[in-house]
């Protein structure tokens, strides 16, 4: 199942505990992108938080995944997760009424 997370700064996070951090986060970052767990990662345009594309079996799995990253660890950022579902929209093409 394709997962979007949303990156949410938390009130405790300075610019100086990311530096910290930096070379880590890159580094498990990188290992789950290699996995293929982590498919496709971003920063937003506007607010330069992450938004990552993850595939796993559930929000469940990937919450448990995303809470092995350093910023996470130290409490400097949170991951709001959307499970995605193919769109079935399509269908309605075909519907023979």
């Amino acid at each position: 199942m394709k997962i979007f997370a949303f990156e949410r700064e938390l009130p405790e996070a300075t610019k100086e505990l990311f530096a910290l951090h930096a070379k880590e986060e890159a580094r498990v970052v990188w290992e789950l992108y290699q996995a293929g767990v982590i498919r496709e990662l971003y920063f937003h345009a506007e607010q330069h938080t992450a938004v990552l594309v993850l595939e796993c079996a559930s929000t469940e799995e990937a919450g448990g995944i995303l809470s092995g990253l350093p910023y996470v660890g130290q409490g400097l950022i949170a991951f709001d997760l959307v499970p995605l579902a193919p769109y079935s929209g399509f269908a309605r093409l075909f519907d023979q009424d």
